[in-house]
């Protein structure tokens, strides 16, 4: 089965976008929580918390849903581009 350039094309696009979103997950889901110690040395003015609890506790959730809806409305654009969208 031959796969066109404009397959490949939005393969290759596709592919990119997923491991980028993936390595910023990692560094919300991993790479922040193994700072947490020095994140605490720093607090928030306002609600007095110590930046590494609230990275750890509310920072990367919010930064995975946000993720998500970045990452379809970006995947979207894509498959709209390369005429493989779902119409609505």
């Amino acid at each position: 089965m031959q796969t066109s350039a404009n397959d490949q094309a939005h393969w290759r696009r596709t592919t990119r976008l997923m491991l980028t979103h993936l390595a910023i997950w990692f560094f919300f889901g991993y790479i922040v929580h193994m700072f947490v110690n020095q994140l605490n040395e720093i607090t928030i003015p306002v609600l007095k918390f110590p930046l590494g609890f609230y990275m750890a506790a509310q920072g990367s959730l919010i930064a995975f849903v946000v993720m998500l809806f970045v990452f379809a409305r970006q995947q979207d654009k894509i498959d709209r581009e390369h005429g493989v969208a779902e119409d609505d």
